[in-house]
């Protein structure tokens, strides 16, 4: 791993980028090389990242520093499926190491490594740990926590730990003006003044919501070095921040002994074999638990957060290392002065319409997109979201019997 986010736009020469105004007239990041279809572009460390609370609540086991999931393979698909009693085949090929595992002895949160569990304590945990108030629901931090589960329910997007933990890392570090400036390099605007576009959790029907959490916020983390964080304006600007800058984080022991058995040299027999009790562990899985397969949350990368939307992106996140660390490819060949864009909807977002494209991306990221695709399609009659989830919904229930896709094992 490479020097800590301090240093970030020091390394961006020797990674072959340029940051610099993208297509949406904001920050943008562009390539200095050619860069060729599939290719790493950058491997990225979050400034902060914590996993969603509904996610953590279902048992959901991941490491509350790096998010790496913590069950094993088999105990993961146990879970998952309903078989108590399931076993995998090869073993071997689980990452998982539960012999280095760590909990903080004070409150027993867990880690997958002494090293974790050290980074966690001299960054953030010593302010948010509870000791025996762990599951005290009176504790303010836990209230806090209630608080937001009451309003955001899976499948989630964000966390207010997520915003406690910038908190607390502001509390506990040496030099309180460099984080808060690292901080400030991601957008944190409510509105987009220009074209009258306001984030949507900051609209009128969820501001009791947000005066309740901005209450139990205040009373649980309060610190005068950050007191702007803490009125009510400065609240909004800090949960735009987290709403539109945080990136999700997907970490599966499971899927990562899925793709190592992918790997296997097999006789053909054998392939067969493996594919076909791999194909019914996913049905088994689909019936019991549906779409929810990872540990997920969510984290602020300065590089990540630089690279501007495009419906047709030429560079796609991942989590192939089963923790926080973000690695960006290239979908197709990037030629040098291009600018790098990723996509901030899912496939199936991409897929839609453009005005509901467009809506997605002005409620939650506050700009209305001109990439390629949106300019090409600007003649397309208005189809909204909620239209287009019923026609989806009708073609479903034509197709119930299709087979599952191949992505449920993408992390």
């Amino acid at each position: 791993s490479y020097q800590f986010i301090c240093d970030t736009f020091l390394f961006v020469d020797l990674l072959n980028l340029t940051p610099k105004s993208g297509m949406t007239g904001g920050k943008g990041l562009f390539a200095k090389k050619s860069i060729r279809k599939g290719e790493t572009i950058f491997i990225e460390r979050p400034l902060v990242c914590a996993q969603f609370l509904w996610n953590a609540q279902y048992k959901y086991k991941a490491c509350d520093f790096c998010l790496r999931a913590l069950e094993t393979a088999e105990e993961n698909a146990q879970r998952l499926s309903g078989i108590p009693g399931l076993s995998l085949p090869h073993p071997e090929l689980c990452p998982v190491r539960p012999e280095l595992h760590q909990t903080c002895p004070q409150c027993q949160v867990m880690y997958c490594s002494s090293e974790c569990r050290q980074r966690a304590a001299d960054q953030y945990h010593q302010s948010l740990c509870l000791g025996p108030s762990q599951d005290d629901p009176d504790h303010p931090i836990n209230k806090l926590k209630d608080a937001w589960r009451s309003m955001h329910y899976p499948p989630e997007t964000s966390s207010i730990m997520l915003m406690a933990r910038m908190v607390a890392m502001v509390k506990q570090a040496k030099d309180k003006a460099h984080w808060q400036k690292l901080f400030s390099y991601f957008c944190s605007r409510t509105a987009n003044e220009e074209e009258e576009i306001a984030h949507k959790l900051l609209g009128e029907q969820f501001r009791g919501g947000l005066s309740l959490l901005h209450s139990l916020f205040t009373a649980a983390l309060y610190d005068e070095h950050l007191s702007r964080w803490f009125v009510p304006e400065g609240f909004r600007s800090l949960f735009a921040l987290v709403g539109t800058n945080g990136q999700g984080i997907g970490t599966s022991s499971l899927s990562q002994w899925v793709h190592a058995c992918d790997a296997l040299d097999l006789s053909a027999q054998q392939r067969a074999h493996l594919d076909s009790f791999i194909d019914q562990l996913y049905k088994d899985i689909e019936k019991e638990t549906g779409d929810f397969l990872n540990c997920e949350g969510s984290g602020l990368f300065l590089l990540q957060s630089s690279c501007n939307h495009s419906c047709i992106p030429n560079a796609e996140a991942s989590f192939p290392d089963n923790n926080f660390l973000l690695h960006l490819n290239a979908l197709s060949d990037i030629s040098p002065g291009e600018e790098i864009c990723i996509s901030y909807l899912d496939c199936c977002q991409r897929d839609r319409s453009r005005h509901s494209r467009q809506k997605t991306l002005r409620e939650n990221y506050l700009f209305t997109c001109s990439c390629p695709k949106c300019t090409s399609q600007m003649d397309e009659l208005d189809v909204t979201s909620e239209e287009e989830e019923e026609e989806e919904a009708e073609a479903e229930g034509e197709t119930e019997g299709d087979e599952m896709e191949d992505e449920m094992t993408d992390v």
